[in-house]
């Protein structure tokens, strides 16, 4: 067996292509960043039983190599979303991300026309750092009447169409709109619980899918 002789230039050489190999491995690797609010942060669960959770199992049961980062945080509106982003796109370097805010928006009574420039505000500031973008609407009770009710469901689409992002159009669809909508949710009766979640995927999962393709 012929053994060639390496140079200390073949050496480097090599390394640079191993290197450079795996930051490319690493670059094709699919990142989904969820920023939302207590729906995706497991508030009141069990860890590893939200939706987000699921979703990372989701993606391993179909054999898509993708890391999930779920920079959720109960409570949070969009504008805090807004002000959290950039740091989020510049530290993790997402392919996609998810954007499931606006629900305590509506709790607080914040002006509407806030919630959308700060939705469409994020949704350019993703897909300008390279994102592909899933917006994930959400809808509130009739008695916030039915002029808000409708104005409030519809800014989601507004964006998402206007943004040219995928959407969702309610998160809690099958959970929130049942016949008998409290056997799904926790005491306070505005955050579902853990049997409700894997709905919750199966509503985000589609469209999600779609832009992982």
């Amino acid at each position: 067996m012929r053994v060639s002789k390496w140079t200390r230039r073949d050496f480097v050489a090599a390394g640079l292509v191993a290197c450079h190999g795996g930051w490319a491995a690493a670059a094709g690797t699919p990142v989904v960043l969820v920023v939302g609010d207590s729906l995706s942060a497991e508030y009141g669960l069990k860890r590893g039983t939200g939706w987000v959770a699921l979703l990372e199992q989701r993606l391993a049961s179909d054999k898509i190599a993708a890391r999930v980062v779920n920079a959720s945080i109960s409570g949070d509106t969009t504008s805090g979303g807004r002000s959290r982003l950039p740091a989020l796109l510049q530290q993790h370097k997402p392919t996609h991300v998810v954007l499931e805010l606006g629900a305590n928006d509506a709790l607080r009574g914040l002006p509407l026309a806030g919630t959308e420039d700060n939705l469409a505000a994020m949704t350019q500031a993703a897909q300008t750092a390279g994102a592909r973008v899933l917006l994930v609407g959400m809808q509130v009770p009739p008695n916030y009447g039915t002029d808000y009710t409708n104005r409030f469901s519809g800014l989601f689409a507004k964006v998402a169409k206007e943004r040219k992002a995928a959407l969702v159009p309610f998160l809690l669809a099958g959970v929130a709109d049942v016949a008998d909508p409290t056997s799904m949710f926790q005491a306070d009766r505005i955050h579902p619980k853990a049997e409700a979640q894997p709905r919750m995927l199966d509503n985000v999962w589609p469209e999600l899918k779609k832009l992982l393709r």
